[in-house]
């Protein structure tokens, strides 16, 4: 079996470096310790290692149809519902009392991780997974006992559907209505686009999440309400009837093949029927639960893809020979060297280990915030919610756009055979194409994160998220072969902070436009500082362990490989904040469109 992820930096990042089973101290996860986590990790990989990975390919080359209005997926598709619903992962992190397992959502964060870097053709369970917490969330309980259980048992397929041909990322302009009827439900109109797994053959129900706006509500998105609609709905006889809602297209993909994205059309007959979830026109606040889930989840995708990328790049730059090393190209008469050991084959792995294994940190940092915020009170929830949803864009964002340049790496390193079909890599750079875009683009994210999370409650979020890496500074202060790597990140933290000085006062004016500009290049600059610091963290943990002197060969050779990673990472992706500053702090303005703009 081919690898596709690597278990023993998981446990690294897992247990070493963000320390899960500390969780099981408070009330909440206390039914759980480092065994029940090692049993769910060993379950999931168990079905990807056999129903997930070895169909990647064939998944991707017999792609979803739209047929008589009936979409067929992949025959994988449906043992795979079947096995990941009877073995209680879609629901692993709810409560015991709605279905779920009560585990943490660092450990959720990784079944997801192996899931996806098994084969991401199979995106179906975190949506799932995410309409059902809203319904066991918003939900009355009649909604709750219709859906849920049948949602987390994998037999009912879950989706959000918010886009419409009209509005994009622009909610405020959908135009799907409802329209209440005498029995408490609401007659929906209209229609959605690009609706992920919206329609399939696999499950015996689709339940969408849908936002909607009722007829005669408030304009923009305060008049957003938020609707269950199920492809077939419960009559009072017991039994399922057809509910209008008709797949009008599928969507043809550059990559992740095996999910449909589909083209639905609602009440074509007048007879599709929604269910209200929570109070009306609060629909907007109640999706972005799931859409910052759907975020992380997101990051979790493209992280995963690239350790698929990196592990297959890293078997053919083991096994692969080609010429000679560069010192000795002239003896023609000795044997040619494997290509990892030609210095820019290196880089490029390096580069691609430094992402993967920066990116998953960076993510269970955040499903670490998740889990702190849900077991505690007061301020120090409010904290840890704060950094959340500061590093929520950095971490849907950061994985998936440097996983898009670590995949590219990866298929250089297999040079020719990476651009065929011969290797899995042009299938992976196809697939995580997408991750940037998914739940808001790039564009959206550094937005977010300029525009709203560095200048929440007047700052206080950053202020939070640089103590905290102050303490990972302080802390590799007292190794000194770190120093140096402390140093430099205090430094980063310094141009950061100048950076962003610099841009607020446009905020402060009132010119927006002019303030976020040029977020994309702000997310880049703090995305590889906060990746730096969680590299820092995890070269103190290598440092502390190799210090002991009692590791072992085998993990001598893990720690020493953190180590020289951190480093790459500090020396070769870090001195790229320089040009980053220096474009954020220049003046000249070359992209907001003037009264006569320049014809491009």
């Amino acid at each position: 079996m081919p690898q596709y992820f690597d278990r023993r930096n998981l446990d690294f990042l897992l247990y070493e470096v963000h320390d899960a089973p500390e969780l099981t101290k408070y009330l909440y996860f206390e039914a759980h310790d480092r065994e029940t986590f090692d049993l769910v990790l060993d379950s999931v990989t168990q079905i990807a290692d056999t129903l997930m990975h070895p169909h990647y390919r064939d998944v991707d080359r017999n792609p979803p149809e739209l047929k008589d209005g009936k979409v067929t997926v992949h025959p994988q598709i449906k043992p795979f519902l079947k096995a990941v619903g009877e073995g209680g992962l879609i629901g692993a992190g709810f409560p015991f009392g709605k279905g779920g397992q009560q585990l943490p959502e660092m450990v959720g964060a990784c079944v997801d991780f192996i899931q996806m870097a098994a084969n991401n053709g199979m995106m179906y369970t975190g949506l799932t997974s995410g309409a059902a917490n809203l319904i066991a969330t918003f939900g009355s309980p009649a909604l709750v006992d219709a859906y849920v259980a049948k949602m987390l048992g994998g037999q009912w397929q879950g989706t959000m559907a918010l886009t419409e041909p009209q509005a994009g990322s622009s909610l405020s302009d959908i135009t799907t209505t409802a329209e209440p009827q005498p029995d408490g439900s609401y007659r929906i109109t209209g229609q959605k686009v690009f609706i992920s797994a919206g329609d399939l053959d696999a499950v015996d129900n689709v339940v969408h999440l849908m936002l909607v706006r009722i007829k005669g509500a408030p304009k923009g998105t305060k008049g957003i309400s938020l609707f269950v609609v199920p492809k077939f709905r419960l009559e009072e006889d017991g039994s399922f009837v057809d509910n209008d809602v008709t797949s009008t297209g599928i969507y043809h993909k550059l990559g992740q093949r095996g999910t449909p994205a589909m083209h639905l059309t609602m009440g074509d007959r007048g007879d599709c029927h929604g269910w209200l979830l929570g109070e009306a026109n609060r629909g907007l606040s109640y999706m972005f639960q799931m859409m910052n889930e759907a975020r992380i989840a997101v990051g979790i995708t493209g992280a995963a893809i690239a350790s698929a990328a990196y592990c297959a790049s890293l078997e053919y730059a083991r096994e692969r020979p080609q010429s000679r090393r560069l010192n000795e190209k002239n003896q023609l008469d000795s044997p040619q060297t494997m290509i990892i050991n030609h210095p820019d084959v290196k880089r490029m792995l390096l580069f691609q280990k430094a992402i993967v294994e920066g990116s998953l940190s960076l993510l269970l940092e955040s499903a670490r915030l998740s889990d702190l915020a849900h077991v505690s009170k007061g301020e120090e929830k409010e904290n840890y919610t704060l950094l959340l949803e500061l590093l929520t864009p950095v971490a849907k964002t950061f994985p998936t756009e440097m996983g898009v340049r670590s995949v590219n790496e990866g298929l250089q390193v297999l040079g020719g055979y990476g651009f065929t079909e011969d290797f899995p890599l042009e299938q992976m750079y196809r697939d995580i194409r997408i991750t940037t875009i998914y739940e808001g683009t790039t564009g959206i994210q550094s937005q977010d994160l300029l525009g709203r999370k560095m200048t929440i409650q007047g700052g206080k979020a950053p202020r939070l998220l640089f103590a905290e890496i102050d303490k990972t500074i302080t802390e590799a202060n007292t190794h000194e072969t770190l120093q140096p790597y402390a140093k430099m990140l205090g430094e980063e933290i310094q141009r950061l902070q100048k950076v962003t000085s610099t841009l607020l006062p446009f905020a402060q004016q009132g010119d927006y436009e002019r303030f976020l500009m040029d977020a994309t290049l702000y997310m880049e600059l703090f995305g590889l500082v906060t990746v730096a610091w969680q590299w820092l963290k995890q070269g103190i943990v290598a440092q502390n362990a190799l210090s002991d002197n009692s590791p072992g060969e085998s993990n001598t050779d893990f720690y020493e490989g953190k180590i020289q990673t951190m480093k790459y990472y500090f020396h070769y992706e870090v001195p790229k904040t320089l040009g980053l500053a220096k474009r954020l702090q220049d003046p000249e303005v070359l992209t907001i469109v003037k009264e006569r703009e320049v014809k491009m």
